[in-house]
């Protein structure tokens, strides 16, 4: 009877198991095909109607260069995620390495980064439009744009490298405060590198998002489609260019050309990521 009983209940996990694996499978295979449909369909529409004269340094109506956008793009990248990480990443290490684990203080801004996280890219824009536009005068300018960004993408890089910095096993901080060296020290050169690869997931997400913002950066930087001479200029990025493109309605083909613009820059910004994660990470293993 025991031998029986336990047989019944063995047929019904296995069968459970099965159904779990081949729902896996196909949302595995979905995910692929509908990523490869996305690329492909980019890459079929846009690569066509890339021409010579989109990649003139000055944009007019007759070219509709998509090159002061891309060189915008990088400089809003630059200035908005080194801002972003700079205080995220200290405010991550405060919270994890120089306060106790679970109190109501890292609890509560656990919580308002999640919320921070979670609001839409137009209330940033909406913010950044009455603060940094009109109350403090800076304009619609690559300032205001820089700063909303910095905001945007200042939780996404904390919550990153506390997590990163979680899974840094307690027995690094641990030997190295048996062999005499400092917190400061012990989270500088043990805890912190070996979260780096965390850290620059982070990254990564948070120049992902800046790259695709343009709801935000319409209401803070503007839409000229000039390389700013000074931070209170205004200006436009890769992702604000392309839909205004859209919309227009007059340059459907340029918009598909700087879709295929867009993509290939962020794919050349993860690859590049990955590999300096890499190198890190197997220089610190070779250690």
């Amino acid at each position: 009877m025991a031998d029986n009983e336990a047989l019944t209940k063995v047929k019904p996990t296995r069968t459970s198991s099965k159904i779990f694996r081949t729902l896996v499978y196909a949302a595995t295979v979905l995910t692929v095909v509908a990523v490869c449909f996305i690329i492909g369909y980019i890459l079929i529409m846009g690569v066509p109607q890339i021409k010579p004269e989109m990649f003139e340094l000055e944009y007019n109506s007759d070219n509709v260069s998509f090159m002061p956008a891309l060189f915008n793009t990088i400089i809003v990248i630059l200035l908005s995620v080194s801002c972003s990480s700079i205080f995220g990443i200290g405010a991550a290490i405060f919270l994890n390495e120089y306060t106790n684990r679970g109190n109501w203080f890292v609890r509560l801004v656990a919580l308002a980064t999640e919320t921070l996280s979670g609001i839409p890219s137009i209330v940033y824009g909406l913010f950044g439009l009455l603060f940094f536009v009109y109350y403090l005068q800076w304009g619609l300018s690559l300032l205001a744009g820089v700063c909303t960004m910095a905001i945007m993408t200042f939780p996404i890089i904390m919550r990153a490298t506390q997590e990163a910095l979680q899974a840094v096993p307690d027995l690094y901080r641990e030997g190295s405060f048996g062999l005499g060296a400092g917190r400061f020290r012990t989270v500088m050169r043990i805890v912190l590198p070996a979260a780096i690869p965390g850290i620059l997931g982070g990254i990564i997400l948070a120049i992902g998002r800046t790259v695709g913002e343009s709801a935000a950066l319409i209401y803070t930087a503007g839409s000229i489609a000039e390389v700013p001479s000074t931070i209170f200029d205004s200006t436009r990025t890769l992702a604000v260019h392309m839909y205004l493109l859209a919309s227009e309605g007059l340059h459907i083909d340029a918009t598909y050309a700087t879709a295929v613009i867009l993509l290939i820059f962020v794919l050349i910004v993860n690859a590049a990521s990955t590999f300096v994660a890499n190198k890190i990470t197997k220089s610190k293993s070779g250690e």
